[in-house]
């Protein structure tokens, strides 16, 4: 993956050293003439000398200069490309260089070595994200003048979220689906058996049981069929709360360059992907929804070109920056099952899905906060974390007090967390 060159059509300037040279020499020429001392002038005049000469040898064209990034991915590793292409005759390039996840990188490097520089770095993060970014200046003779900065070349890449298997899947109160592969408590075709009946205007011919006719037919022309109960599916909705995406190391939350580790959006991703997958794959109609995000709504809907739009959706959900609040609650299918996705550190998820569950729908909280690592943290943040975790038990209380199932995501082993898809995918009552 790469991004376009982007040239630079700038004029050289001296730089910032020779300035502060001229500056000082004036000073300095100044001074010896008012204070009659030819000393000050005799260490003014060369550095006047020095910045008119490389003013004088400065190239009278104008600069071009092509940067390009690219990145090449494989797995979960990519290298990070950049070529600087210039035109001109210069000494040395300055590059400003920032790598996903990591704080820029500065350095001065020759014309032969700036004409390719690579590096590796770990795709710890699926979703969209800048990879790399390169920012060059050109350093003419001696470093007395430089160009003026190119515009960044960036490498933009979306990563896909890992998609796991997923063996439980849990199901609405109500099926309300005409085909599918779940058992549904209204006779029709395709599904388990149900009793076996006299024949009735309607009933298929294949479907009359010869052998229970023989022996339970009373008069000539009586006929019995072999009664199934209809399949029906699901409509599962999945709404993933981004705006905010927050490690597991505290102390890194308000950081510019966290460390590496896995977020919040990371674990939400993987676990929408992976049902999606999974629901899909069982014939059932899928949606998708971002809170943070009202044009991203998807209807759910069956089959692979639509489950293939909505890991599209779901690959390009990243945090906004911002806490807003949706002004109407997503709408949602009849019957749906609802997943949503959150930490859960404000009252808006919350009030989303009590407002769900009072509609009828069965609602699946799902806590995407990675494991809280609390080293580094000083005495009133250790304590302000104790509120946060505070708030967010109550919240889980009101949730669970309400009807709503509540599951936690990550899981190292999986162990957890499919043993709580296999408990509530266990039949159950509208409650």
């Amino acid at each position: 993956m790469s991004a376009t060159p982007r040239p630079s059509g700038r004029r050289w300037d001296l730089s910032p050293g020779i300035v502060g040279g001229v500056v000082a020499a004036t000073v300095c020429i100044i001074a010896g003439f008012v204070t009659a001392r030819v000393d000050l002038v005799l260490v003014g005049v060369p550095l006047i000398v020095a910045a008119a000469y490389a003013w004088d040898r400065r190239p009278a064209e104008t600069l071009r200069v092509d940067v390009r990034a690219s990145a090449e991915t494989g797995g979960e590793d990519a290298r990070a490309i950049v070529e600087v292409a210039s035109g001109m005759r210069a000494d040395a390039v300055e590059i400003r260089l920032a790598l996903r996840g990591q704080a820029p990188l500065e350095a001065v490097v020759s014309v032969r070595t700036a004409k390719r520089i690579t590096s590796s770095l770990r795709l710890a993060h699926s979703g969209p994200q800048r990879l790399v970014s390169a920012e060059t200046r050109i350093l003419g003779a001696d470093a007395s003048i430089v160009s003026a900065p190119t515009a960044p070349a960036v490498a933009d890449r979306v990563v896909q979220p890992k998609i796991i298997p997923v063996r439980s899947l849990p199901l609405p109160a109500r099926l309300i689906g005409l085909t599918g592969q779940h058992a549904s408590a209204r006779p029709g075709d395709g599904g388990e058996f149900r009793d076996v009946g006299k024949f009735a205007p309607g009933d298929r011919l294949r479907r009359i049981d010869w052998k229970a006719t023989a022996r339970r037919a009373q008069v000539p022309g009586d006929l019995f069929v072999r009664r199934t109960m209809a399949t029906s599916d699901a409509a599962i909705q999945f709404v993933i709360d981004s705006r905010d995406d927050l490690t597991g190391r505290v102390v890194d939350w308000a950081a510019a360059y966290p460390e590496p580790g896995i977020g919040s959006q990371d674990l939400a991703r993987e676990a929408v992907a992976s049902l999606a997958t999974a629901y899909s794959g069982a014939g059932d109609r899928v949606g998708f929804d971002d809170l943070a995000n009202a044009s991203r709504g998807i209807p759910p809907r069956a089959g692979g070109r639509h489950l293939q739009r909505v890991l599209r959706a779901v690959s390009l959900t990243g945090p906004s920056g911002a806490v807003t609040d949706r002004v109407r609650a997503p709408m949602l299918a009849p019957g749906a099952l609802v997943y949503m996705l959150s930490t859960f550190l404000d009252e808006q998820p919350l009030r989303l899905a009590l407002t769900w569950r009072a509609g009828g729908h069965r609602v699946i909280a799902v806590d995407v906060l990675p494991r809280i690592d609390t080293h580094g943290l000083v005495s009133r943040e250790t304590v302000a974390l104790e509120v946060v975790e505070l708030e967010r038990d109550l919240r889980f209380r009101r949730l669970a007090a309400a009807g709503i199932d509540v599951m936690t995501w990550q899981d190292p082993d999986g162990q957890s967390r499919e043993a709580r898809l296999r408990e509530l995918s266990r039949p159950r009552r509208m409650r």
